[in-house]
This record gives structure tokens, sequence and C-alpha cells, in this order.
């Protein structure tokens, strides 16, 4: 009797599941299959934090990304503490810094003064900013007191500046510029295949020929030219947008082939033809009818190519094409690390290269989960 309560129990549930899928919406399908991919809600959960972080990079840095100090040339990261000589502490520390020179070989090498501790406090008054350009402040999320130096949690460079603030504001930077080129890419990608694909002929001709030579170049050489082609006394803010756009006319045209082909799928639909029988005029129906009709399938196509942004910003800048200090990017940091003698001795320099690994594969599962759950009826 239990056996068939309970077999009873699971067919009324699975009908019930089956039921509630018949009467959910298109995004609420879309959802409930996203987050079954469990990389790419992590993924999502992780890019979320990263923009966070470089919208709020003055704050989030301990240091001031450009400061100096040639007492700390290439300290090596510090890790916090909580157990010290006189035992167990409950908030972080950081040990000071002695320093030693090599007699021979004149190497500078850093050891823990294991009879000094800078404890670590959150919301510290620090190096003053303007938040977005606006706001003066001085507060930092974290830091030593009293503006004290030693808290180099990804060590520091040749010039003594530490890492990880350079880090966070070079988020800012790689990230927005994936951002704003897709966001360009996208609009070409729309006007140009959405014209090739609904009116065919010569327009259609002329675009594809276009977008094949386009391809036809390799992409690096061809990026490297336009960047080299830019004026090198141009200010940083006129640089950034110059290599946006290089970045952005290269990569539209994946794009545009995508939108024609759905276009031409459907502008033989009953609902395109409906909606010109009903006096729309063609851009009405290309923008309000056949292009949210495969919007899920765009935003997947765009969150497969912001990383090929980023890698792009991040390339040109570490062959010292992109990019350029005062900037502070993770492609310029990258530039820092081009020689020998610094990954063998300073190989923390190489961690922005980390950081643009962890955002590309970030948004490459973020891509599959999004393709995966645009088609929520499929089994």
């Amino acid at each position: 009797m239990m056996t068939f309560q309970s077999g009873r129990t699971k067919e009324m549930s699975a009908q019930e599941a089956e039921d509630k899928i018949y009467v959910a919406s298109q995004l609420q399908l879309t959802w409930w299959k996203f987050r079954k991919h469990r990389m790419a809600v992590v993924s999502t959960l992780l890019i979320a934090l990263f923009y966070l972080v470089a919208l709020f990079a003055e704050f989030v840095a301990p240091y001031d990304p450009n400061e100096t100090d040639t007492a700390y040339l290439y300290v090596p990261p510090r890790g916090l503490h909580f157990l010290g000589p006189d035992g167990l502490h409950l908030r972080p520390f950081v040990y000071g810094l002695e320093l030693q020179v090599d007699e021979v070989t004149y190497r500078k090498t850093y050891t823990n003064d294991t009879s000094v501790m800078y404890p670590v406090h959150l919301f510290v008054h620090g190096s003053a900013y303007k938040m977005w350009g606006l706001f003066e402040a001085d507060i930092h999320l974290f830091g030593l007191e009293n503006q004290q130096k030693g808290l180099f949690l990804l060590g520091t460079d040749k010039l003594g500046q530490d890492v990880l603030s350079r880090v966070v504001y070079g988020a800012r930077i790689s990230l927005s510029v994936g951002l704003l080129g897709i966001g360009i890419s996208l609009i070409l990608g729309i006007v140009i295949g959405g014209a090739s694909g609904f009116y065919g002929g010569v327009i259609d001709i002329i675009a594809q020929r276009v977008i094949e030579f386009i391809r036809s170049i390799p992409t690096t050489p061809l990026w490297m030219a336009l960047s080299a082609a830019l004026p090198p006394d141009w200010p940083p803010l006129n640089r950034y947008f110059g290599i946006t756009i290089i970045l952005s006319l290269i990569g539209w045209t994946g794009l545009a082939r995508v939108v024609r082909g759905r276009f031409l799928s459907l502008r033989e639909q009953d609902f395109v033809l409906a909606a010109a029988l009903a006096g729309a005029t063609e851009w009405r129906i290309i923008i309000r009818h056949m292009v949210p009709s495969f919007m899920s399938y765009l935003i997947a196509s765009v969150t497969l190519s912001i990383p090929g942004m980023i890698l792009g910003e991040t390339s040109l800048s570490f062959l010292g094409l992109g990019l350029r200090p005062p900037v502070v990017s993770w492609g310029v940091m990258l530039k820092d690390a081009q020689h020998l003698r610094v990954v063998a001795q300073a190989p923390w320099l190489l961690l922005p290269g980390a950081f643009v690994v962890i955002t590309v594969l970030g948004f490459n599962f973020v891509g599959d989960g999004i393709r995966d759950a645009v088609d929520p009826y499929a089994r």
C-alpha cells in the first residue's frame, strides 16, 4: 500500500512539473535551464564581483596605483597572519619588512621582521582619491592605519607600486574595453547583418564581400597595424577610445553573419508578413519583431565575444601598441613581465595574466550556459 502511495505521489509530482513547464514564460524557462549549469552560475557571480570591484576601484584598492616607493622594490607577495609570537590574534596582521642585500650578487631580499606587527583594519583612511572623478574621499576598504606601507598582498613591481592596487584599477580598463567594444560591434553587426539579410540583393553581396575581406586578414597583424597608426601624442583617454574602436571595427563580422542568417530565416515567417500587412515600416519590423525574436542568441554570441575584446586589448598593450602608462590595465602590467629576469626573480608580476585567464574562462562558461538555456524546451 505504501509503495502504491509513493509511486502515485511521484507521478503527481512529475505531472505538476510538466504543467509548470507548459505555463511558464520564456524568461522563466531560460532561467531554470541556466541555473542548472553550475559553472555558468559560479562564473556569473565571479564576473559580477570583478565588475563590482572595478566600479569601486578607488575604494577597494589599498594604495594609489601610481604611487612609487624605492624602499619597497620587488617585494614578494605577503600573507596575512593570525598566529604571532605572542599567540592567536582575532584581527589579521602583517609583519614588518626587513631588507637584506647579498654581498656577492647585490640582490635584495625581504624577510619578515617578527618583532613588528601591523594589524589590518577595514575602512581605513589612506591616500586621497576622487570616486568616479566626482567625489573626494580617502576611505579604503582595508589597509594599515596611518597610511603605513607594507600590506602588499600581491607584492610590488620595479617602482615599488602595489600590484594588488594596480590589478584592481587595471580591471576597470580591461573589463570596460570588452563591454564598450562589444557594444559597438553589436550595433554594427545588427545594422549591417540585418540589412544584408533583410534586403538581400546588392546590399547583401557588398556586405558579405566586405566581411569576407576583413575576416581573411590575420587579426593580430591588423590590430597591430591600426594601433601603430594612432598618433603617439594622443592623451590616454583618446588612446583608450581609439583602441576600443579598432577592436570593434574588426570584431563585428562574426556577429553580422549570425544576424544575417537569422534574418534570412525570419523574413518569410508569418508574424513578419502579418506585421508588413498591418502597415508596419521596415525598420519597425526589424527592431520590434525580428531582432527580439532571437535576442537570446545575440546575448549568447555577445557573451562569447567579450573575451576576444579583452584578449585583444591585453595583447596590444603587452606589445606596446595599445594603452600606455600612466594608464593602468592588465595588458600594461604584463608588459613589465616581458624580460626573463623578471620572470625568474619576480614571477608575481605575471599575476595580471591569471586574472585575464579567469575572466576569459568565466565569460566562456557564462556564454555556454546562456547558449544552452536559450533552448529551454530541449530535453
